[in-house]
């Protein structure tokens, strides 16, 4: 194949690679959204509040950042958008609620920063709903032109 067929071995492999971090990194940290979910009773008024906003709006965030966010970057779709929340959830998390904690407490959240912030530069790939969204609006483009 060419180097200019987007289905070439070197693209196809980094956007396997970044379908593979998506659904990892994304679909890992939604199991933290998910038990907020389930113990929503509780920690609508019990949930930390480190940045002064009352703590069910810190939960519904935390949630949406962890849960939604992470949804739609699993699916690929509006992904670098997605990534935006869930990578100030981190911050906030790592910085903020675990700021005078060691290393160890902070690396699982500059993990899934990490993830995120790569997501954020790289895109979802060409293995996404943004990414045959993308193809499609190419293909109507060369029609039209």
């Amino acid at each position: 194949m060419s180097a200019s067929n987007p289905l070439s071995s070197e693209r196809l492999s980094t956007s396997l690679g970044l379908l593979a971090l998506r659904v990892a990194g994304a679909g890992m940290l939604m199991t933290h959204g998910v038990a907020k979910v389930q113990r929503l009773d509780t920690l609508w008024t019990n949930f930390g509040d480190p940045l002064g906003l009352g703590p069910s709006t810190s939960v519904a965030l935390a949630i949406f950042g962890e849960l939604v966010c992470t949804s739609l970057v699993v699916l690929g779709v509006f992904t670098r958008l997605a990534t935006i929340p869930w990578a100030i959830t981190m911050i906030v998390a790592a910085f903020i609620v675990e700021g005078a904690a060691p290393f160890s407490a902070k690396e699982l959240a500059l993990l899934y920063l990490t993830i995120a912030v790569t997501l954020t530069i790289t895109g979802p790939g060409r293995l996404s709903f943004d990414g045959w969204l993308a193809s499609k609006r190419a293909w109507a483009a060369r029609l039209v032109a």
